[in-house]
């Protein structure tokens, strides 16, 4: 008897046992319960503002993707996105997305616009004021933009000269055969670039206007969508998407136009009949025209920002030193010691 009243004693004893882990394990399993929804915590340095969606904190259900959009102040250019930047489409494009998969804080970075652009034979610089100031051949008035203000921006093609206002308005003077100056209709545009001869906008909305000669289809940027720079070559143009893919249309007679394997790139560089493109992993690729070694940029690294000439491309690193490779006849790659900090 004793031992069957032990037996029956033992085997409660284990089901209460059983019952108490089980109901552990199913509490534990409710504590690591994936959350429904994460915080995104967004702030901006000095220099500007976050417009989309805002600065604060949010709460969005998990994997949600939001749109974001950095708005620099006059006399500012958008950096980059600092802090936990894994889930961001393209940390150096103002307008990216980021995915909700985690609670994250991220910061929108500004720096202080200064600015230079070069035509075919006048030079041009944007002040900190916003004004604007030009030396050079004048013959077609391209110099001619004493009285422009509130200007955030400015680019220089062959023989003429624009300015990004403020309001997102257009100004241009200059030689104006081709219609590369007819920008006065233009609004809601947040950055320009310039061809010899022809003008590109790039708009609020990700997309694209170009007027000017558009005898190589290079002004066809009708139908381009979610893009975030633009640069334009001699007789091409260039369009860095946001997922970080490139699209160009144009003359094409040296390749510069095919760019449509490239991945993961953060910045494009039109040249004369060249094309570069800075990856996010501070590598960078070209295409295009390389008679004078301007496209052998295969060995750079740490690199921040690009920018082609006619006949050459030169790369900032993130050092602050410089690099160059391309036509050096008059010594345009003797960048050696320069240091830009």
């Amino acid at each position: 008897m004793k031992i069957i009243l032990s037996l029956r004693k033992h085997y409660y004893m284990t089901r209460v046992s059983i019952f108490l882990i089980m109901v552990a394990f199913i509490a534990g399993m409710v504590g690591c319960a994936q959350p429904a929804s994460h915080t995104l915590t967004i702030a901006s340095a000095a220099g500007g503002w976050v417009t989309t969606p805002g600065e604060g904190s949010f709460t969005y259900a998990v994997g949600t993707v939001i749109n974001l959009e950095a708005t620099p102040n006059p006399s500012y250019h958008f950096n980059n996105w600092t802090g936990d930047v894994g889930t961001i489409d393209n940390v150096n494009a103002a307008t990216t997305k980021i995915t909700m998969n985690s609670t994250y804080c991220i910061t929108a970075s500004f720096a202080e616009q200064y600015e230079l652009a070069a035509g075919d034979r006048h030079t041009v610089g944007l002040k900190t004021d916003g004004t604007v100031v030009a030396v050079g051949w004048n013959a077609f008035g391209q110099c001619n933009v004493g009285g422009w203000t509130e200007v955030l921006q400015i680019a220089a093609g062959a023989w003429h000269t624009v300015g990004l206002q403020s309001d997102g308005t257009i100004v241009a003077v200059g030689w104006n055969i081709s219609g590369q100056c007819d920008v006065g209709s233009w609004t809601n545009i947040i950055q320009v670039a310039t061809g010899d001869s022809h003008t590109v906008g790039l708009q609020f909305n990700g997309t694209v206007v170009a007027v000017g000669n558009n005898t190589y289809g290079q002004c066809n940027v009708g139908n381009w969508t979610n893009i975030v720079q633009v640069d334009a070559g001699g007789r091409h143009t260039l369009g860095l998407k946001a997922d970080g893919t490139v699209v160009a249309v144009g003359a094409n007679d040296y390749a510069q136009c095919d760019v449509g394997g490239w991945r993961n790139i953060s910045q494009v560089a039109a040249g004369g009949w060249h094309t570069v493109g800075l990856k996010s992993d501070g590598t960078v690729a070209a295409v295009g025209a390389d008679d004078y070694t301007q496209c052998d940029v295969g060995g750079w690294t740490d690199i921040v920002r690009v920018v082609a000439g006619g006949l050459h491309t030169v790369g900032l690193k993130s050092d602050g030193t410089v690099a160059a490779v391309g036509w050096n006849y008059y010594w345009q790659c003797n960048v050696d010691g320069w240091d830009l900090n």
